[in-house]
């Protein structure tokens, strides 16, 4: 058996009395990716947090390629790229310095010439032409801000990264294109991908494998291919919306 990229095992997380995780087991094999469904407030964005390290476990175990987090920090971040929900780029910079920002800095500082070079080189990859790069974001549509925040993600060529709600406020053309950017990029890089996402669509055309989280538990993990046939009532509900089932709507 090889060892998953990705494994969090029996993992607990309380804030105060609300329990959000209860014991999240799951694993991702590396260049794998990995969708998490579930409903708002079940614990889908505290898992992914809880990877990176910026939520500390109350309980249970986070390993990557089979070892704990390390003591440097920055060595530890360093395997990841992330598209954040929004796009979430720094309204004082330019696009090129949002993509490069990583990459000005830190562990991975780079001399700026070359810095700018490989942020324009991954503007073209996400299809932005280079005269995009001295722009501002708020001189670009959400379409192009999404796709911004996707040549960030990959800048530093990560080796796993994550995607909080890729396709939020897109109308489904620009969705299907951010999907379909998604899935290609992953599959060059042979990263391993953790997608957190409430758009079936986006489930359909980016995931390998989907794991639903419900009242801070894994309920259903399996194969894309699977989804539709798991038998599961919770996921069965949560596929297609239906008012009636295990889960109980908040009204």
């Amino acid at each position: 058996m090889t060892t998953p990229k990705i494994e969090l095992k029996n993992v607990h997380k309380a804030f105060g009395p609300k329990k959000v995780l209860q014991g999240v087991d799951l694993a991702v094999d590396k260049g794998e990716s990995m969708v998490i469904i579930g409903g708002s407030g079940t614990g889908k964005s505290v898992t992914i947090k809880s990877v990176l390290g910026i939520i500390t476990p109350d309980s249970g175990e986070i390993l990557i390629d089979g070892k704990p987090q390390g003591r440097d920090r920055d060595a530890f971040l360093a395997q990841f790229g992330m598209l954040f929900q929004g796009g979430a780029l720094f309204d004082s910079l330019t696009v090129w310095q949002n993509v490069a920002f990583r990459l000005l800095r830190g562990s991975l500082k780079k001399p700026k010439a070359e810095a700018r070079e490989i942020a324009i080189e991954k503007l073209r990859r996400v299809g932005l032409k280079p005269d995009v790069a001295d722009l501002f974001p708020a001189e670009l549509s959400g379409g192009m801000q999404k796709r911004v925040g996707l040549a960030r993600a990959i800048a530093a060529e990560p080796d796993i990264i994550f995607f909080d709600e890729p396709t939020t406020g897109l109308d489904p053309i620009m969705s299907g294109v951010i999907n379909e950017l998604i899935r290609e990029i992953v599959v060059e890089m042979g990263a391993t991908a953790m997608t957190i996402t409430h758009d079936m669509s986006s489930v359909r055309a980016i995931a390998d494998k989907v794991a639903m989280i419900h009242e801070g538990v894994v309920q259903w993990s399996g194969p894309i291919s699977q989804l539709e046939t798991s038998g599961d009532p919770y996921l069965d509900q949560f596929l297609h919306g239906r008012a009636e089932g295990p889960i109980e709507a908040v009204r």
